[in-house]
């Protein structure tokens, strides 16, 4: 793994650990109340962000093994499980976004240089090389972090992603968000 892949994975796992951090301080109550995403409670964006790890593993399989392996199913099954799992306990909420996270990170790290490049796609949106689903697990992350509406915003954000040389629509995403 080059420094440069390594620092961003490091990156990655300070702001999931805050994010987790941020997670221990709700109630069950307050997961179920509403998020900054319109029809979103806390507990829809924290399965997200889980279910989102899943997909970008699903990403990192198919970059390693060179065998196209969807990031979701489909569109309309990626909305069913994020629903499914919303009303989940706030502990049931958190222990899922770090086991998830971690074992995506575990996987991010046993990828050679050769599957880094291999391009890979969300859905039915555009390829893309597999080394930008470290800067876009952390975008994740971060606006995700922020839709959670628990005091969290860009003043907040780790230095490295607000410096961070986003392509698009992560950087509009984030562009959105510093507005708030």
């Amino acid at each position: 793994m080059t420094t440069q892949r390594a620092e961003l994975l490091r990156v990655l796992r300070v702001a999931t650990g805050r994010l987790i951090t941020a997670t221990a301080r709700l109630t069950d109550a307050e997961a179920r109340e509403p998020s900054l995403l319109p029809g979103w409670s806390r507990g829809h964006v924290l399965t997200h962000v889980a279910r989102n790890a899943d997909a970008m593993r699903n990403l990192l399989s198919w970059a390693r093994d060179r065998i196209e392996t969807p990031a979701y199913v489909r569109a309309d099954v990626r909305d069913a499980e994020i629903e499914a799992g919303a009303g989940r306990s706030v502990d049931d909420l958190r222990d899922d976004v770090a086991e998830s996270a971690e074992a995506f990170a575990a996987d991010a790290e046993m990828l050679t240089d050769a599957a880094w490049r291999t391009e890979v796609r969300v859905l039915d949106g555009p390829l893309f090389r597999a080394e930008l689903l470290l800067p876009r697990r952390l975008t994740e992350i971060e606006l995700h972090h922020t839709d959670l509406g628990v005091g969290y915003g860009a003043a907040d954000w780790m230095p490295e992603f607000a410096a961070l040389d986003l392509p698009e629509p992560m950087r509009s995403w984030r562009d959105e968000r510093r507005g708030w």
